[in-house]
């Protein structure tokens, strides 16, 4: 088959959706697919490849990491000229929440294609977590996507109440527009997609986990862990630095647990400076290092190095995908949100509720059980149903799904 996958950012920029994106596509050429991703130009340098289709766009941030597309006639235009050479195309993979999705749900009704939309993000919670003024996001959000989008609704969703009377500040009703264009809708986890049916996005949600990349995996568990020094765990720490991902509420936890530990944050962002002046203000009794960004192969070494991972967002990822990083090269995780929790279900620590104490009562206890030599342990079955091959085998039942459902 050709997939046309759509995103809201260029699959070389930094982020969790991009870093799947990347093995999906991969992983679809090894099976011998095609694919061509479209997506906003990067304005920065990065490596090249033929599938990329990059669109005209203007930076977003000051480190010029993200970019906008801005859907409409124009990009219209340029896609459809762009794509004339790469015809035909047997299905449409929108993998972006915002203009990505706008622009790939255009392009879909203007050639009449099938849409399997993936839904990456819990759009609500995200946008409470970083907008000053959420309300009046989605507000505009709503109203931008009622414009922006295709005006047919798919089959699957005909009859639904997209956007009942006073849904315009609701998240659900967003991606109710936008599963409402969809021939098929996927999550990355079980817990996001009885989310999404419960608030009625679509009737049903298949489930295909964000993966590990095959041979990484195998190099990282052939590697085997580094030597482990008894007595003083090692805790890893890894994501975006903002508000939602709950870095400084887990440095004060360390701060306040007095857990003598090696602590590594691997990442960057917006938080990074209040990270590391907190640290300086507390002196913690752990030795906390902050790694920055890391190449993916480098990242998974570190993962099975630690004793343990932390996550420490609620509500607010749709997967949780280091923890099941970490769980298939055999490291536990300390867990806050309850879904990912029960989602992972064995090797895991659970952090009974949101608050600094919780958290840090759970690192004195998983450090504890580390220097003991019990610790946790993960569900071994996990590296097998999270490698990408396996992953991508089921995408592509649900684009054979969707195809033959237009036939």
């Amino acid at each position: 088959m050709h997939v046309v996958m759509f995103a809201d950012q260029h699959l070389e920029s930094l982020g969790g959706a991009q870093v799947s994106m990347r093995l999906q596509k991969r992983f679809l050429e090894r099976a011998g697919h095609v694919v061509t991703v479209v997506a906003p130009r990067l304005h920065r340098p990065a490596p090249d490849d033929t599938a990329y289709l990059d669109l005209p766009s203007i930076p977003l941030t000051l480190d010029r990491e993200y970019a906008l597309t801005w859907p409409g006639a124009r990009t219209d235009r340029f896609v459809d000229s762009e794509m004339g050479a790469r015809l035909p195309v047997d299905v449409v993979h929108v993998q972006a929440d915002f203009w990505g999705a706008y622009i790939g749900h255009r392009f879909a009704a203007r050639h009449g294609l099938p849409v399997v939309h993936t839904m990456h993000n819990r759009v609500d919670v995200g946008i409470e977590a970083t907008a000053p003024f959420p309300g009046l996001v989605l507000r505009a959000l709503n109203a931008w996507a009622r414009r922006a989008l295709p005006r047919q609704v798919a089959a699957p969703a005909a009859g639904r109440d997209i956007a009942p009377a006073g849904s315009d500040i609701d998240g659900w009703a967003y991606l109710r527009r936008l599963a409402a264009v969809s021939r098929a809708v996927t999550a990355p986890s079980g817990h996001f997609a009885r989310r999404l049916e419960r608030h009625g996005v679509a009737d049903a949600v298949d489930v295909i986990w964000n993966g590990i990349d095959d041979d990484a995996l195998d190099a990282a568990l052939a590697a085997g862990p580094t030597e482990r020094r008894p007595g003083r765990p090692r805790f890893v720490w890894l994501g975006r630095m903002s508000p939602e991902k709950r870095l400084l509420p887990f440095l004060e936890a360390v701060a306040e647990s007095g857990i003598d530990a090696e602590v590594e944050i691997i990442g960057g962002g917006g938080q990074l400076r209040a990270a590391q002046r907190l640290i300086e203000r507390r002196a913690p009794v752990a030795s906390v290092t902050f790694a920055g960004r890391l190449s993916y192969a480098e990242t998974l070494r570190r993962l099975a190095d630690a004793d343990a991972v932390v996550q420490t967002s609620i509500g607010f990822e749709t997967q949780g995908m280091t923890v099941f990083e970490a769980a298939s090269l055999g490291t536990p995780a300390v867990v806050s949100d309850p879904d990912i929790g029960a989602e992972l279900g064995a090797g895991i620590w659970t952090v009974p509720d949101a608050t600094v104490a919780a958290l840090s009562q759970t690192l004195r206890r998983s450090a504890a059980d580390i220097a003991a030599g019990s610790p946790v342990t993960p569900d071994a079955s996990v590296a097998e149903r999270f490698r990408q091959s396996s992953r991508t085998a089921a995408m592509v039942a649900v684009y054979e799904r969707a195809v033959a459902a237009g036939r």
